[in-house]
Parts: C-alpha cells; structure tokens; sequence
C-alpha cells in the first residue's frame, strides 16, 4: 500500500514563496511518476506539475516559470518549489502517484495566499 504525506503548506503574503513536500513509504518515486493537483475552494482539482520516473518535468501554463517540481536522489520525497505566488493560488495541494496497482493521493495541504 502506498502512502503519501504532504507538508509545507502554509500562510504567505503574495509574492512569497513555499516549499511542498509529499514523502513517500518507500523510494517509489525512482519508478513512478509524481504529480502534484491542487483544489480550490468551489473548484474542481486541477493539475499543477508532474515529473517522471525519468525526471521530465512538465507544468501547468498558470505555474510555468514561477514552481518547480522535483525529487531527491533516494527516490522518497517530492517537492514542489513555489515563487512569486498569488492569490490565485491558493488551495489545497495534493500529491499523486498511479502505478498498476492503483491511483495514490495524499491528504493534502493547505496553502493560503493573502495579505
């Protein structure tokens, strides 16, 4: 069964930046991809980034060039690096993995952007 906790999450004033981390039971992200979802209150999840079993990273139009995704060498922990936020950003962020045995969600942290 695999488990994935975020931490990170928080109050920051617009323009500042967070660091997300989702940790892992095991060094399941050497083998799986890694995508971080985020939630607004009202709104549907939606996508944010994502990084391969092979480190490709890929990200959503609203973050591009502001978050950066990445993973440690042991393959245990993910992070999602980011800058210059907005209100717009706030949300609930989740981390996901789906490998063939099933589709993997943490339970989320809060991130609130506000003055």
């Amino acid at each position: 069964q695999v488990q994935l906790v975020e931490s990170g999450g928080g109050l920051v004033q617009p323009g500042g930046s967070l660091r997300l981390s989702c940790a892992a039971s095991g060094s399941i992200f050497m083998f799986n991809a890694v995508n971080w979802y985020r939630q607004a209150p009202g709104k549907e999840r939606e996508w944010v980034a994502g990084i391969s079993s092979g480190g490709v990273r890929n990200y959503a139009d609203s973050v591009l060039g502001r978050f950066t995704i990445s993973r440690d060498d042991a393959g245990k922990l993910v992070y999602l690096q980011m800058n210059s936020l907005k209100p717009e950003d706030t949300a609930v962020y989740y981390c996901n993995l789906r490998d063939p045995y099933g589709n993997y969600w943490g339970q989320g942290t809060q991130v609130t952007v506000s003055s």
